[in-house]
């Protein structure tokens, strides 16, 4: 699988604040999912907006904080199709996300879109009494999230659902409780338990809550959340997950709550091995772990500290027992990705040809550093300094716009845009990235560098036809 539009997936957009109660910011080729952004002109954190979350909910990756929707700083209003529209702050100071005169950055990526589709296999089980189940998963009459625009198709080919037609309805348990079939954009095709049977649905906008209930039998089914937010049930892991996915692109974002038990697994939804995961704990302050493609084993995990400048550590409290793999990721019963009740975030990235690069270099101390093939043009590089107290850095091709690149971020520090002209310094080349300095950020010799890096076009097509760099 390879992608010749990069643009579909993955943008950078600057832009100018004016202080207007919402700002149109577009110029991107898709409607963004994970929005990261930046001021540039002055100290203010980074702001992280997901549509799994919605577009007034905040993290920073700067501190260790919980979620935050306080309005004084500003957000974002809508996720629209072509960028975003700012929504301004109360407060009067020149932090908030669209303040007159200040110059912002932001990385926007897309995850499962507008009309995510998603197939679930249905097993009646006895639990108490016939129950549906999803998935296999390991609890029944479980509480799903469908997002509005999603097309779901319930499987009921399993012989255990012989006698217990699916259903939909806006009231509980349906014509059990006293309420009615829901049929609307719901089609339904054989006979449950046979070979073909399912029900299938397409959400529609501004639907209230339903509830799934076998029209044959009481108390079989739970409810349906249709969700304006996006995201969709996943079962493959031991802890039911929210997840918005774009598998062409290697890229998920993933909501769960925790349980606080050791040794538990997530579904990711992308259908290969994530190399960067992401995760954040919502609810509580509580570190930004970073699973990373210096990874080795659940005992030799490598993991990085999006907050902090740390050199890496073999944290094993983060994944447990359970390696990343192409259904799920582990997390152990450590407070920042497991705590009980707690809502949790994971920004999960696999690469993929002609689109991302995820991996590491050894740096040479030269002003000549080490040229990184990622088979593609960049726009846009994260990279940290795993065996040092170095921090994160991000570059992109819009800050200044053209090479030599010295425009620089840091996830773990509100400071302002760092223009650095003699250190720090990258190329993005045609077929990668070019370390151009000798700072220990970027290129101390003998150190271990970790990164991740987005295209802008790729260096051959899918047909393997060269690009023209731009």
């Amino acid at each position: 699988m390879a992608i010749d539009k990069p643009t579909d997936h993955f943008g950078v957009v600057t832009w100018t604040g004016d202080s207007s109660t919402n700002q149109e910011i577009n110029g991107l080729d898709f409607q963004p999912d994970f929005h990261w952004s930046k001021i540039r002109t002055t100290a203010h954190p980074h702001t992280l907006i997901d549509s799994v979350r919605g577009v007034n909910k905040y993290l920073k990756s700067n501190e260790t904080a919980a979620e935050e929707t306080d309005p004084q700083y500003g957000y974002l209003s809508t996720f629209d199709n072509d960028g975003f529209t700012t929504q301004k702050g109360s407060n009067a100071s020149p932090y908030n996300i669209n303040q007159t005169g200040q110059t912002y950055v932001s990385w926007n990526w897309l995850a499962g879109g507008t009309a995510p589709t998603k197939t679930y296999t249905v097993k009646v089980v006895s639990d108490g009494g016939n129950k549906f189940r999803f998935d296999n998963f390991g609890t029944s009459a479980v509480t799903l999230d469908l997002q509005e625009g999603g097309t779901y198709t319930f499987d009921q080919s399993d012989s255990s659902n012989s006698g217990h037609p699916f259903r939909f309805s806006t009231t509980s348990d349906g014509t059990h409780g006293g309420g009615s079939e829901y049929t609307t954009n719901v089609t339904t095709t054989g006979t449950a338990g046979s070979s073909g049977a399912k029900t299938v649905i397409t959400v529609g906008s501004g639907v209230a809550t339903l509830y799934y209930y076998c029209s044959a039998h009481s108390g079989m089914g739970g409810q349906a959340n249709t969700n304006s937010t996006h995201g969709s049930s996943y079962f493959d892991g031991s802890i039911q997950s929210t997840v918005s996915a774009n598998v062409e692109a290697g890229f998920s974002i993933v909501a769960f709550s925790g349980n606080g038990t050791a040794n538990q697994s997530v579904a990711h939804g992308l259908g290969a091995t994530p190399k960067f995961i992401i995760i954040k704990n919502r609810t509580t302050a509580g570190y930004w772990c970073v699973t990373n493609p210096r990874f080795v084993s659940v005992s030799d995990p490598n993991i990085l500290y999006l907050q902090s400048s740390a050199a890496e550590a073999d944290d094993t409290n983060i994944n447990g027992t359970t390696a990343p793999s192409s259904t799920v990721f582990g997390v152990d019963d450590y407070g920042a990705v497991n705590t009980s009740g707690n809502s949790h975030i994971a920004y999960c990235f696999t690469p993929i040809k002609n689109y991302s690069s995820m991996g590491t270099y050894i740096g040479n101390g030269s002003t000549n550093g080490p040229m990184i093939f990622t088979g593609m043009k960049p726009a846009f590089f994260l990279v940290k300094k795993a065996n040092g107290n170095n921090h994160f850095h991000m570059y992109d091709n819009k800050r200044p716009g053209y090479n030599l690149i010295q425009n620089t971020l840091v996830p773990a520090s509100n400071a302002a845009e760092v223009i650095a002209s003699s250190y720090n310094a990258v190329d993005f080349v045609s077929s990668g990235v070019k370390i151009r300095q000798s700072n220990p950020d970027l290129n101390s010799s003998g150190g271990i560098y970790t990164y991740m890096c987005f295209a802008s076009s790729p260096f051959t097509t899918s047909t393997g036809i060269p690009t023209t760099a731009v």
